[in-house]
């Protein structure tokens, strides 16, 4: 070789390494005044009008969520449930929303077991015994009454124009609706509106709802109180009754949404603020970052063995705590605080081996006692006051349990699956959960939605979030650590591969770009077992330049968009 190749050689091994393995998919958007990014582009750009119009990161928020009840119905919801992270920029306070759906009053603790006390399938997932007491229209009230800006009735109106006057249906949703036409045939009503009798809805068709265009009307003009006390509660009580569901009228009207404390933690030199119990997300979260702080995870490199048997370990751990430890705070005394410590972390990772897979039946909870759910969507916003906005809602299942409510337009959630139907028995994630999310009259089953804002140097940083069952915490993990450690631009970030491990079952899931051959033959040879998955997460994320430019990254994964100005 001669040496004038030398230098060209060179210059091309410095391209490959100062260059990101998986380049993004776009450019982020650019915006000097505020973005929002959502699953829809609809949505999303709903959002960007209430920004325009002077509205703040939570007016335009609660206008995305009322507006993806009716554009993305396998997960927008007034028919359930979720949580809100806020960083006010004003007070440079963080506070948190828990409106989370609540067991009824008639629920019990067995009530999804046989005589022999075996799981009864499918009861706690379809149909009207599977819902519990839906807060999204409630979380939204109470956001909107502390911190909203705009009239509530210019929130609520762009869905009721959508739901009247109908938008166009684009080729994802027309084949959404077609592979849960099995769960959407149960319902008539679900059959009509959704399915139009079995005629299907096809790409490019005008989608109109006029009985849930008059349900928004309503809660326009009356906020909740038609929701919970009134002529919606009375549609939802006579359905459920007529077809033996739980939800009476004393549990709507008993139905509250809860402002929270947010869980709060750091990793390296970032703040973390996320949501705490009935949600798992922040508390799994921290506990995983506090472990892989340890470790110089951008030295050994992203996504290699090293890295990937890492992640695979400190999840498989922190989500075997989940099992045991967490649930409602009102019904349990949870070990928040000690889960969440440094000192845990230390402990939990005394024995982890790095080149060796330690096997999820060696590993029980931790003892943090010691001396001391697929289908959600996530919305992010910031506006141009640099306040910022996670909010993460759901009807559990695709779809939900199936139901919608007899003329009033809207899918119920099929939540009552997040409990504990018997301890020790997986739900329709895989998740095994303990007694703290046992079923009990009112209360809120345990969630993996991570709604999380970051902050570097005391400022707004990154806003996060992902829908994905247990896979939410794990997909937010790894926004995170992409750009902390690896140094991945925010859509880069979002872009790249993720895996997941969630104790049991005892494998890693990865996306099918996740890992080279060699990577996975080292992974398999410490002991872990892969399995493939087309797509893990939709992380909708927001990162603030340190010259103040709003970079909104939509995840490829679904038809998300991010708009701002």
């Amino acid at each position: 070789m001669g040496i004038g190749f030398v230098p060209v050689i060179l210059a091309i091994l410095l391209t490959l390494v100062s260059s990101p393995l998986y380049p993004a998919s776009r450019q982020p958007v650019r915006a000097h005044h505020g973005v929002v990014v959502s699953a829809s582009p609809i949505a999303s750009d709903v959002g960007l009008h209430v920004l325009k119009d002077g509205g703040n990161a939570v007016d335009a928020s609660i206008a995305v969520g009322f507006a993806l009840a009716v554009v993305y119905p396998s997960a927008g919801n007034i028919g359930g449930g979720g949580f809100m992270v806020i960083h006010d920029a004003h007070t440079d306070k963080e506070f948190s929303f828990d409106f989370r759906e609540r067991a009824p009053a008639a629920a019990y603790r067995d009530m999804y077991l046989d005589r022999d006390g075996e799981v009864i399938p499918r009861l706690s997932r379809v149909g009207y015994r599977a819902s519990g007491v839906p807060g999204t229209v409630a979380g939204y009230y109470l956001a909107w009454t502390r911190n909203g800006t705009l009239p509530w009735e210019r929130l609520v109106a762009p869905s009721i124009a959508l739901a009247e006057e109908g938008f166009e249906v684009s080729y994802s949703l027309s084949q959404s609706l077609k592979s849960a036409s099995d769960l959407l045939s149960n319902c008539s009503e679900s059959k009509r509106i959704f399915l139009r009798s079995g005629k299907f809805i096809q790409e490019g068709d005008l989608f109109c709802q006029p009985e849930l265009a008059r349900t928004l009307r309503l809660i326009a003009e009356l906020g909740p109180e038609p929701f919970y006390e009134g002529e919606i509660a009375n549609l939802i009580f006579n359905d459920m009754q007529a077809n033996g569901g739980l939800i009476t009228k004393d549990d709507l009207e008993d139905y509250s949404a809860i402002l929270r404390e947010p869980i709060r933690g750091s990793y390296r030199d970032f703040e973390i603020i996320s949501m705490g119990p009935p949600s798992s997300g922040g508390v799994v979260l921290l506990e995983m970052l506090n472990m892989l702080e340890r470790f110089p995870l951008s030295k050994l490199g992203f996504n290699s063995s090293e890295t990937i048997h890492l992640k695979a370990e400190v999840m498989r751990r922190a989500f075997a705590d989940r099992a045991e430890f967490l649930g409602d705070p009102d019904f349990n005394d949870l070990p928040i605080q000690r889960l969440v410590s440094k000192e845990y972390a230390r402990s939990w990772t005394a024995d982890l081996r790095p080149d060796w897979a330690t096997p999820s039946d060696a590993i029980s909870a931790g003892q943090p006692t010691a001396q001391i759910s697929e289908q959600t969507t996530h919305f992010s916003v910031v506006d141009a006051d640099g306040n910022g906005v996670a909010t993460t809602t759901t009807i559990n299942g695709s779809y939900g349990s199936g139901i919608t409510i007899r003329g009033a337009g809207f899918l119920m959630n099929n939540e009552m699956d997040d409990f504990s139907s018997k301890p020790g028995f997986p739900n329709s994630y895989g998740l095994i959960q303990g007694q703290a999310n046992s079923i009990a009259a009112g209360k809120r089953p345990l969630s993996a939605m991570t709604p999380t804002v970051v902050k570097k140097d005391g400022k707004l940083f990154m806003v996060v979030g992902s829908p994905g069952g247990p896979t939410i915490i794990n997909t937010v993990l790894q926004v995170i650590l992409n750009v902390v450690d690896f140094g991945l631009t925010i859509q880069e970030a979002v872009d790249a591969p993720r895996v997941h491990h969630q104790w049991k079952p005892d494998v890693i899931i990865a996306e099918r770009n996740a890992m080279a051959r060699d990577v996975s033959d080292a992974l398999r040879a410490r002991g872990h077992a892969i399995e493939i998955r087309n797509s893990i997460g939709d992380a909708h994320s927001i990162l603030i330049q340190p010259d103040g430019v709003r970079l909104g990254a939509p995840d490829p994964r679904s038809d998300s968009k991010a708009s701002g100005y």
